[in-house]
């Protein structure tokens, strides 16, 4: 899946496009409205990622054409305006949802992969399974060979992460932030100290391994 970022601030930009294609996606990026609406109208896009305040032709204006022609791609506002009204003239400009500066990018992602969802009609899984490793979102229970493995939240929260991008590899930036929603610490070994906990209850006692380290790029779950 390809997404638009049309974002001025280059430090801002460049944070987003890094957590997006660590997710997955394809990202191009406009660095001014007129760039990133000429690119819109000549590519497919899954979302677009848009700040208001842009060089050239701001955020207002590229919603307003995007909308003419009833294009129903998703659009994720971007801004430091934080106000109710500027909510709601964003979202009445055609805007899907709207994060305001400073953001989490976990939560951005988030709110990406929801708005794609919705726009595929794609419902949201209530199970999640991977070989012989099965998770309940609703009870919260999880088994792997039909033998119970009781999680902390924490734990939890990783291994429905891991699985829900089995194969890809994620970091540790990407899991600090999804698990405990703040920025990287290089310092810290919390994620390491996790991953070893939840490592112990899915994998050891089993023969073949579903949790592998990728040593200074992440973790991945691997279902063979």
């Amino acid at each position: 899946m390809r997404i638009l970022i049309v974002e001025d601030d280059k430090k801002i930009a460049s944070y987003i496009i890094k957590g997006l294609k660590q997710a997955g996606f394809t990202v191009d990026h406009a660095p001014n409205g007129e760039e990133g609406l000429d690119m819109f109208l000549s590519s497919d896009y899954s979302a677009v990622v848009l700040d208001l305040m842009l060089p050239k032709l701001d955020g207002f204006e590229i919603l307003t054409e995007i909308r003419k022609g009833n294009v129903q791609t998703p659009v994720i506002i971007l801004s430091a305006k934080r106000s109710v009204d500027d909510r709601i003239k964003g979202l009445q400009a055609g805007g899907d949802d709207y994060l305001t500066k400073p953001f989490s990018f976990s939560e951005l992602l988030a709110r990406v992969q929801a708005l794609i969802r919705r726009n595929s009609r794609t419902a949201e899984p209530t199970r999640l399974s991977a070989g012989d490793l099965s998770m309940d979102l609703l009870t919260r229970e999880v088994s792997r060979k039909g033998r119970k493995i009781d999680l902390q939240a924490r734990e939890f929260s990783l291994l429905d992460y891991l699985m829900r991008n089995q194969g890809q590899v994620l970091s540790k930036t990407m899991i600090l932030e999804h698990v405990w929603n703040y920025d990287f610490d290089p310092q810290t070994n919390v994620v390491d100290v996790l991953v070893c906990r939840l490592r112990n209850k899915v994998d050891k006692d089993f023969e073949k391994k579903m949790i592998h380290t990728l040593r200074g790029v992440g973790y991945v779950l691997k279902n063979g």
